[in-house]
């Protein structure tokens, strides 16, 4: 519409100080101003029955920051101005600096306040992990570049802490405050890392790296070296201390490289560029060079891949419980418009066929949250329950592989049940759907996690039989989970196709587990409509396949409790 405007001499055509040509209707709301943990009740269930209740007060306000238009709106900004590289001052002097967007640093703040990266490690009460996996569920559900430098730190603290020459580090790097000062750690008030383990070469295989650490004096434990060799993926590359594998005389070893040396001068870390990724943009990956590196060694020589696998274990459950969280977040999202939005005279939720896809997503969210917060227990219960050292250690691999595997498909539907309105920036889908497939990458791709799977059975005897007898727990409750359960004994007794079927094995127990664990705590309407549709039939790839009705409305008013 436009409105003529006449003067003495002219006639023009303007538009309105708006350019509406119609009233805009059938719009939902932006999902915003709610509360996160309220709004999941399979969250604050499997937080106290996993033994951290404790910390819902903590949960409830991290929840909120999922909610709060402010922090979603730091988040978009984090994403759409992405960091960029400084190599060299004004007069050429090499700095080697990454900027980040204001927002960045709000949304680091946060997070450090929140103890996303530290609460495992700085509570003394039980079920610390079981809170910490919680709070990266939430964290991730507003800005998952965030939870790359918070999941590394998390995994970073007890390696440093081994270390009698890098325990101060740890101490640092578990602060809940945020210190982005380019500065010596003396100087700092906390800490964050960088981790950087992949060569272009080497990949996944950190034994065919071919980094080297050259001793300054005697070597050994806690002893300086000199790293030379280029890192092809670091993560966090703003880091105070850079944690890395390097080839010692006696064989790998893993090693801290702080930004500065002893005597305040900068180490030679040389941050080579940025990559310009598909998703995680506000987290600035990079490439790296160590030139005459001085680093501190973990732990003995020879001992930096099982060092290294430490690390690695614990990030794994990290981006399970973040991969779960980014799926809840993309639920949420498709719930909210479902919801809102109307077609053919109903709210979208309302249609069957969409009813149907909705809860079938729900399901999975549930499903996944039950197992990592299970896992995560098992973790805290490792140093006084033999069997749950033997879960913690096959746990996380299993988790990682599952539910890192089903995010971008998952994300890819929740994003369809928006159509168009999903797929553009403007909206956080299309962020989370870049998103999706990057932690089935990092940390071991699926064929090396689902590998590890078997490779702990092999390493840790009994870590299988306490997988089953987990769900072994729960027989005579439902005899197609106790069919499957025998199906599942029979494909595991033959060794030799274990390398082959390494995935559909692993699906198949993480989906069990699931089952096992939602028997025994969800409502059975939802206990039976995951049973049947991912145990009895076997669930495939895509969703909307729940073969009735009956369940759908509980699983639907249970999904976004708003």
């Amino acid at each position: 519409m436009t409105h003529r405007h006449t003067t003495a001499n002219t006639v023009a055509l303007t538009p309105t100080s708006t350019g509406d040509t119609h009233e805009v209707t059938n719009t939902p709301p932006t999902l915003s101003g709610y509360n996160a943990y309220n709004a999941d009740p399979a969250l604050g269930e499997a937080l106290h029955r996993e033994n951290a209740g404790w910390a819902e007060s903590r949960a409830h306000h991290l929840g909120a920051s999922v909610g709060n238009p402010d922090m979603q709106e730091r988040a978009r900004l984090a994403n759409r101005h992405i960091p960029e590289f400084r190599p060299f001052d004004s007069y050429g002097n090499r700095v080697d600096i990454v900027e980040y967007h204001p927002a960045y640093h709000e949304l680091m703040t946060t997070a450090m306040e929140a103890e996303v990266h530290s609460l495992a490690w700085s509570t003394d009460k039980p079920g610390g992990h079981v809170a910490r996996a919680a709070m990266s569920y939430l964290w991730n559900q507003v800005e998952n570049g965030v939870g790359c430098p918070t999941g590394m730190a998390y995994a970073a603290i007890p390696l440093l802490r081994t270390q009698p020459e890098t325990k101060a580090w740890a101490d640092k790097m578990q602060a809940t405050t945020y210190d982005p000062r380019i500065m010596p750690i003396e100087e700092k008030s906390a800490i964050t890392v960088a981790t950087t383990l992949t060569e272009k070469h080497g990949g996944c295989d950190l034994r065919a790296n071919t980094t080297t650490a050259a001793p300054v004096d005697h070597g050994g434990a806690g002893q300086a070296y000199r790293l030379t060799g280029h890192k092809w993926f670091c993560s966090a590359p703003m880091g105070d201390v850079f944690l890395t594998t390097a080839i010692t005389p006696n064989g790998p070893g893993l090693f801290a490289a702080p930004r500065f040396l002893p005597d305040g001068g900068r180490n030679r870390i040389f941050i080579q560029g940025l990559k310009e990724k598909c998703g995680n943009r506000s987290n600035a990956s990079s490439h790296v060079e160590f030139s005459d590196t001085w680093a501190l060694l973990i732990g003995e020589e020879g001992e930096g891949i099982r060092k290294a696998m430490t690390d690695v274990h614990y990030t794994r459950l990290d981006f399970a419980a973040g991969s779960t969280g980014l799926m809840r977040q993309a639920l949420s999202q498709a719930m909210h418009y479902g919801r809102h939005r109307r077609a053919f005279q109903r709210s979208l939720v309302d249609l069957p066929l969409m009813s149907n896809i909705l809860a079938d997503l729900a399901l999975d969210v549930e499903g996944s949250l039950a197992m990592c917060l299970r896992i995560a227990r098992a973790v805290d219960e490792t140093g006084t329950d033999p069997t749950a050292a033997l879960l913690a250690r096959i746990g996380p691999p299993m988790a990682k592989y599952w539910c890192c595997k089903r995010a971008p498909g998952f994300v890819a539907e929740a994003l369809e049940c928006i159509g168009g309105n999903g797929y553009i920036e403007d909206a956080p889908m299309a962020r989370l759907y870049r998103e999706a497939p990057l932690n089935g990458i990092w940390e071991g791709s699926s064929n090396m996690v689902a590998l590890d799977v078997f490779r702990a059975a092999e390493r840790e005897p009994g870590s299988l039989d306490a997988v089953l007898a987990e769900i072994e727990s729960v027989r005579g409750t439902d005899t197609p989970l106790d069919r499957a359960l025998e199906g599942l004994k029979d494909a595991l007794a033959n060794k030799t196709t274990w390398e082959f079927q390494a995935r559909r094995l692993v699906e198949r127990m993480a989906l069990l587990w699931q089952a096992a664990l939602l028997r025994q705590h969800a409502s059975t309407p939802i206990a039976d409509a995951f049973i049947a549709s991912r145990v009895v039939e076997g669930h495939g790839p895509l969703f909307g396949r729940l073969n009735s009705p009956n369940a759908v409305q509980e699983i639907l008013d249970r999904a976004l409790m708003t």
